[in-house]
């Protein structure tokens, strides 16, 4: 089977960086590039992060067509996905905010070593979700790696619709502080050793829903999203199109490993569901 056509890369250029809390790391991207994507649409909007493998010399310029005809698959960058935290074409400006635990994995290591005029490259965005004004509330929930789409979403709340958000982070000192214009109600969830998702399940599902219309998203590791969606669409009735809902990542699996596996992963839950 023929390879896809590789989307664009697009090249910024690294601006700053703000140690946010102990785990995460804000990297403030900028260049002339950054003003010409097309994002905006979405609260959710997410680059595929490209990022070289050490000791490889890449074609100028940097096009990933290229790179797969004339390298070996083992020299191609590696590809993480990451949300835009926020968007600035105004100023060229976009934040991307990455979850660090010491020298685990790729991107995590490299936006603590980075430095003002590294280069960033990056395909996307892409996106699907954005606060529905028509709903007669909302619901947010997820883990540190949902906490740059949960944000954003906040700042783009219609100001007369309650909010309600839960985000479960690994204790109090990676709490953020988050804007809202509407009527939001932000719990933070602090795990203190318990497995990811435990406490988000218990929250979310302990929560007396109020009357009316919601919109959910719930996205963050797979297998507590695989359960709040059950529990959304199956027990509260809720219709998919009012869920965005989606695992980011999966406990014991680097992104390669998940993404490889999450298309498989997604139809089996959807099965379960549906003989419900």
């Amino acid at each position: 089977m023929a390879n896809r056509p590789a989307r664009p890369v697009t090249e910024a250029v690294v601006s700053r960086v703000e140690q946010l809390s102990p785990h995460m790391v804000r990297v403030v991207l900028g260049g002339d590039a950054i003003s010409g994507i097309a994002a905006g649409t979405c609260t959710d909007h997410y680059v595929k992060a490209l990022f070289p493998q050490p000791g490889v010399v890449y074609p100028e310029p940097f096009d990933m067509g290229v790179i797969r005809e004339s390298l070996p698959r083992d020299q191609w960058p590696a590809v993480r996905t990451y949300s835009i935290r926020k968007w600035l074409p105004e100023v060229s400006e976009m934040w991307v905010d990455f979850v660090v635990h010491g020298d685990e994995g790729i991107a995590g290591p490299w936006a603590v070593a980075a430095k003002p005029g590294d280069p960033f490259r990056f395909m996307g965005p892409g996106g699907g979700y954005a606060p529905d004004p028509a709903a007669d509330w909302h619901l947010l929930a997820g883990d540190e790696s949902a906490l740059p789409a949960i944000g954003a979403a906040l700042e783009g709340m219609p100001a007369d619709r309650p909010v309600r958000a839960f985000i479960e982070v690994e204790n109090a000192d990676e709490e953020q502080k988050l804007e809202c214009p509407g009527l939001a109600d932000i719990t933070w969830l602090h795990r203190d050793g318990r497995p990811v998702g435990h406490a988000l399940i218990e929250a979310v599902r302990g929560y007396e829903f109020p009357e009316g219309r919601v919109q959910a998203f719930v996205h963050g590791e797979a297998n507590f999203v695989k359960d709040l969606r059950r529990f959304l669409k199956i027990e509260k009735s809720i219709p998919m199109d009012q869920l965005s809902i989606s695992g980011y990542w999966r406990d014991g699996m680097n992104e390669d490993g998940w993404q490889s596996s999450k298309r498989e992963w997604n139809q089996q839950v959807e099965q379960e569901q549906d003989r419900v």
